[in-house]
């Protein structure tokens, strides 16, 4: 059971001292952290987790994967209400979390895909996502037409637990020792999806990890882990480089 005085699976976990490569940008009603190679006319929008768009952790994944050939894009999916912070009272988590739902994101998804189609030149694009960001992945993957493909890291799965039937290639990246996300909701959810789904999808659980692995632990801190956060960052690189 999820521990009940931590209603969400976000723990910050190590929080990167980075400052990013990328730039802040104005999107219409949207603030956006946006990081581009020379010239692709590949993109990929980056949903941040509970701690919104300015958390280093998510640049530096944004970074990454513009080192790898994509326009990436972290928009402020809260726009302008504050993220969550370590600091704040988890009794009232839920309350917060009702004004910044995961599945109503698509006005602002709408906006940024004109941006990157408009104003950066993308013609294939997909969604990568953590923890809150990962639940809207799966989301946009039910629904959005305009998206290519997308990869959602230990994503809230009883957000939309009740819906398997994607439109595009979804990878799904777990982490064993997920408090919050248990292994059995995993099966739940894999079942549906070889039942539901007419497109590739892959489910894939990392042995020993735990929530938020991908993006919230440090190598040099956490070297038992080194190996499993090094192959969740090359997996869903490989799977944006396979349907992008």
């Amino acid at each position: 059971m999820a521990n009940e005085s931590r209603p969400c699976p976000c723990d910050i976990g190590d929080r990167f001292d980075y400052g990013g490569r990328g730039q802040e940008v104005q999107v219409e009603h949207i603030k956006a952290y946006v990081c581009k190679p020379a010239s692709t006319d590949k993109a990929v929008i980056v949903i941040h987790d509970i701690f919104g768009w300015q958390l280093p952790n998510t640049r530096y994944m944004a970074d990454m994967l513009a080192a790898n050939g994509y326009i990436a894009i972290c928009p402020d999916f809260f726009v302008d209400q504050e993220a969550w912070k370590p600091s704040n009272d988890w009794a009232t988590f839920d309350e917060w979390l009702k004004t910044r739902n995961a599945g109503k994101i698509d006005k602002e998804v709408d906006v940024i895909l004109k941006y990157l189609s408009e104003q950066c030149g993308a013609k294939k694009i997909g969604v990568v996502g953590f923890c809150w960001g990962g639940a809207a992945v799966q989301h946009l993957m039910l629904k959005n037409p305009h998206l290519k493909t997308g990869v959602s890291l230990y994503g809230v799965i009883r957000f939309f637990e009740d819906r398997s039937s994607l439109l595009h290639p979804t990878f799904f990246i777990f982490a064993e020792k997920d408090d919050h996300i248990p292994l059995e909701q995993v099966t739940l959810l894999e079942q549906k999806l070889k039942q539901n789904c007419k497109v590739d999808y892959k489910v894939k659980i990392y042995p020993g990890q735990t929530h938020g692995f991908v993006h919230r632990k440090r190598e040099d801190i956490n070297p038992q882990d080194k190996p499993h956060i090094e192959e969740g960052r090359k997996d869903m690189i490989n799977w944006l480089n396979k349907y992008l």
